[in-house]
C-alpha cells in the first residue's frame, strides 16, 4: 500500500459543507476519509456515498452493536453503499453475524477493541475487571477467529495486537498525533512514524489536519513522515 492508502483523514466536522471544504482543500493528496457519528447524522451518509462514487475510500465509523439480524441487515446495506471499511464493537456474536453478511462484498470489517479515550480507571468505572491492554488482546483474538478484516485499537497496542492477529489483517489506529500536537480527549496517542513501526497498517488523523490553518500542508507533512518511515532508503 502507498502512504495515501494508509492515511485516513477523519472528517470530524459538524456539517457536510465543512466536510466538502476539507475534501476540496486536500484534493488528490488524500484518498481515504473517515465519517463518524457527528457527520453521519448531519447528512454524512449520503456524502459518504457520493465520495465513494467519486473514487474515494470511505471508513464508516458506526461502531455497530445489536442483535445478530439487525447487525447483519445494517452491514448488507452499508456494503451496497460502496464503503471500504466499517467498524463494529468486537463482541463475538455481532462479529460473526457481520462477517456472514459482508461475505463477497469487499467490505473490510473492523473490530473496535477498547476506545482510545478510555484508560484503566474508565474501564473499572464501566464494570470491567481487566485493564485495557488485556481486553484489547482478547478481543483481537476473537476478531481473528470470527474472520474480521481488521482491528481498531490504540497505537500503543499495535505491536501486541499485530502479534495476535498476524500480518494480513488491517490494524487501524486512531489517536495519531504528530509530535507537539494537542492530544485533545485522546489518552493513548502516538506519532505517525511510531505507529507504523509498531505495526499499524492505517492511521486515522482528524484534528491535526482538519483544524490546521493549512489542512493540505498538514496532511502532506504527515504523508512525508509516513513515507520516510515506510521506505527510508528512498528518502
Amino acid at each position: 500500500m502507498t502512504a495515501r492508502e494508509r492515511l485516513i483523514v477523519g472528517l470530524d466536522v459538524p456539517t457536510v459543507q465543512d466536510a466538502e471544504a476539507i475534501v476540496t482543500a486536500l484534493g488528490d493528496d488524500i484518498l481515504f476519509y473517515k465519517i463518524g457519528y457527528q457527520l453521519a447524522f448531519a447528512g454524512g451518509l449520503e456524502f459518504a456515498r457520493d465520495l465513494a462514487a467519486d473514487g474515494k475510500k470511505i471508513f464508516l465509523d458506526m461502531k455497530l452493536l445489536d442483535i445478530d439480524n439487525t447487525v447483519a441487515s445494517g452491514v448488507e446495506n452499508i456494503a451496497k453503499m460502496g464503503m471500504t471499511m466499517l467498524t463494529l464493537h468486537a463482541y463475538p456474536k455481532a462479529m460473526r453475524a457481520a462477517v456472514r453478511a459482508a461475505q463477497g462484498s469487499g467490505l473490510c470489517l473492523l473490530g473496535v477493541t477498547v476506545l482510545t479515550s478510555m484508560d484503566t480507571d474508565d474501564m473499572i468505572e464501566a464494570g470491567y475487571d481487566s485493564d485495557p491492554h488485556t481486553l484489547v488482546l482478547n478481543r483481537a483474538a476473537q476478531a481473528r477467529e470470527a474472520g474480521m478484516g481488521g482491528i481498531v485499537c490504540s497505537a500503543e497496542e499495535s505491536a501486541a495486537v499485530r502479534a495476535v492477529i498476524g500480518p494480513d489483517m488491517a490494524l487501524v489506529t486512531p489517536g495519531i498525533r504528530p509530535a507537539g500536537a494537542d492530544h485533545g480527549d485522546q489518552k493513548r496517542v502516538m506519532t505517525p512514524a511510531d505507529a507504523l513501526r509498531a505495526g499499524s497498517s492505517h492511521l486515522v488523523v482528524a484534528r491535526p489536519i482538519v483544524k490546521a490553518p493549512d489542512p493540505k500542508a498538514a496532511a502532506q507533512a504527515i504523508l512525508d513522515e509516513m513515507l520516510t518511515t515506510l521506505w527510508p532508503a528512498n528518502h
